[in-house]
C-alpha cells in the first residue's frame, strides 16, 4: 500500500515537473527578455545560461525543483549545495549571478502601493464569498482553499477556472487557467455549464 502511494506521488511529481519543463521551454523558445520577465513576475531558470552558467548545471537545478532565477536567488546556499553536482564554488557563482539578476534590496512602500494597484480581484460566483474575501480572489498571490469533503472546493475552482478568463468588466482577469489535477476531479463539462450560465 505504501509503495503504491509512493508510486502515485512520484507519478504526480513527474507530471508536474513535465508541465513546468514544457512551460519553461515555451517561454525560452519565445526568447523572453528581461523586460517581459518583469511583466510576468519571474525569470525562467534558462536565463542563467546567458549569464555564464553551464546548461548541465541549469538542468540539475531544474531537476531539483528550481524553475526560476528567483527561486535560486531566495534559496539559502545550504539548499543549493544539496543539489547533486553543485559544488560550493558553483553555488557561490550561482549566488553571484542571480544577485545581479534579481533585485534583493529594500523596496519603497510607494512601489509596493503601485504594484497593488495592478491587482485584479477575480469574482468567485458568490456575492457573499466575494464580500468575505474583500472583492474576490486576488491575482498575483496564492490562495489556499481547504475544508471538509463535499463543501464546494472543487466547484469553486471550476468557477474560478472560467471567471479568470472572462473580461475584467465581467469580474474576470482576462487571463488563462492551468489546472493541475492531482485527484482526478477536473470536469470540463462543468466548465462549459459555468461558462454558459
Amino acid at each position: 500500500m505504501a509503495a503504491q502511494r509512493q508510486r502515485t506521488k512520484d507519478k504526480h511529481r513527474q507530471v508536474v515537473n513535465e508541465v513546468i519543463e514544457e512551460v519553461t521551454e515555451e517561454v525560452t523558445e519565445n526568447a523572453m527578455d528581461m523586460s517581459s520577465a518583469a511583466e510576468v513576475g519571474y525569470t525562467p531558470i534558462g536565463a542563467l545560461e546567458q549569464h555564464g552558467i553551464h546548461v548541465s548545471d541549469i538542468k540539475k537545478l531544474r531537476e531539483s525543483g528550481f524553475c526560476t532565477v528567483e527561486s535560486v536567488a531566495f534559496a539559502p546556499k545550504k539548499e543549493l549545495l544539496l543539489v547533486k553536482g553543485i559544488s560550493e564554488q558553483k553555488a557561490d557563482r550561482l549566488i553571484a549571478e542571480v544577485t545581479k539578476m534579481v533585485p534583493m534590496g529594500f523596496v519603497p512602500a510607494t512601489l509596493i502601493h503601485q504594484k497593488r494597484a495592478d491587482v485584479i480581484m477575480i469574482e468567485t460566483g458568490s456575492r457573499e464569498l466575494n464580500r468575505l474575501l474583500g472583492g474576490g480572489i486576488e491575482t498575483g498571490s496564492l490562495t489556499e482553499i481547504f475544508g471538509e469533503f463535499r463543501t464546494g472546493k472543487t466547484q469553486l475552482c471550476h468557477t474560478l477556472a472560467v471567471t479568470c478568463q472572462m473580461p475584467i468588466d465581467n469580474g474576470g482577469a482576462e487571463g488563462k487557467c492551468l489546472w493541475l489535477d492531482t485527484e482526478g476531479t477536473f470536469r470540463p463539462e462543468r466548465l462549459v455549464a459555468i461558462a454558459d450560465a
